[in-house]
């Protein structure tokens, strides 16, 4: 197990050590400096990025799921991930996010969650019939987890493949899994407030994540939601403008063409060029 201290999340930034006696705007440009790191960091894993994109998409394609796990602020933003896909998607129980303590613990912490090797795999056997056709996505920014090792030892026991995220290159999660992306995003503006920098460097990620996996499995068409659900008026006349830039066709025939697809865009926009290729 890598010791806390060696971690480079958990150094002191000495850029910031003053932060508190700095003025409001001070603290502002101090923040924001440190936050233009983290694209850097998180460029430097794009090979592995590319890589775990065809993984989560193979996934799909084999009828698999993709499960993200961690605790705390990794776990938050793996729930988020998760929730986003089927509204942008029109993708239902195919990404899940899993929260040490549950989800209760999104808004009320359960930091002692994070000690216990199951809490979430148990989460994955019990509540999901996590199987071989899965695929799991470790977030922890330290490595350290116990919840989310103990979720990949039980991924790993099925046989299933295994990714994770961290922002430590000595995090004890790399040799658990089949890919690791290490974002090394360097010791916080707060020391080892994780929920920075490196909960900065994990959303990235994870956006890059669900929407090349979403692109690859064919839920986009050209860089159009195409299975977005249109569910208020705003994302109907999304879907319409869409329907309309992908196809030359007109608002009217839009509209029409959406309803006789019962709102799937990507239908309507099949039938209208499946049309114009006709005449």
């Amino acid at each position: 197990m890598a010791e806390f201290h060696t971690l480079t999340t958990e150094q002191k930034n000495a850029s910031t050590s003053q932060i508190d006696k700095m003025s409001a705007l001070e603290i502002a440009r101090c923040i924001n400096e440190e936050d233009k790191t983290v694209a850097l960091a998180v460029e430097k894993c794009l090979p592995e990025i590319g890589r775990a994109i065809d993984l989560l998409a193979e996934a799909l394609k084999r009828e698999g799921r993709i499960f993200y796990c961690g605790a705390g602020t990794s776990g938050r933003l793996g729930v988020v991930d998760a929730s986003e896909i089927p509204p942008t998607y029109g993708l239902y129980g195919r990404v899940i996010g899993l929260m040490a303590g549950g989800y209760s613990a999104i808004i009320n912490p359960a930091e002692d969650a994070e000690d216990n090797p199951n809490s979430i795999a148990d989460l994955m056997r019990e509540e999901y019939g996590y199987c071989e056709k899965d695929i799991l996505v470790a977030i922890s920014a330290s490595g350290s987890a116990n919840c989310v090792k103990g979720a990949l030892a039980y991924a790993r026991e099925l046989g299933t493949g295994t990714i994770c995220i961290t922002c430590n290159k000595n995090s004890d999660l790399i040799p658990l899994c089949d890919l690791a992306i290490a974002a090394e995003v360097g010791p916080e503006v707060i020391n080892g407030s994780t929920r920075m920098k490196a909960g900065t460097a994990q959303k990235m990620i994870l956006n890059m994540l669900s929407t090349g996996a979403m692109v690859r499995y064919g839920r986009v068409r050209g860089n159009y939601m195409a299975y977005m659900i249109p569910s208020n008026r705003k994302l109907v006349a999304r879907a319409i403008r869409m329907i309309c830039q992908k196809t030359g066709c007109t608002p009217l025939r839009a509209e029409e063409a959406l309803k006789k697809a019962n709102n799937v865009i990507a239908d309507a926009m099949d039938a209208i060029e499946a049309e114009n290729t006709l005449r």
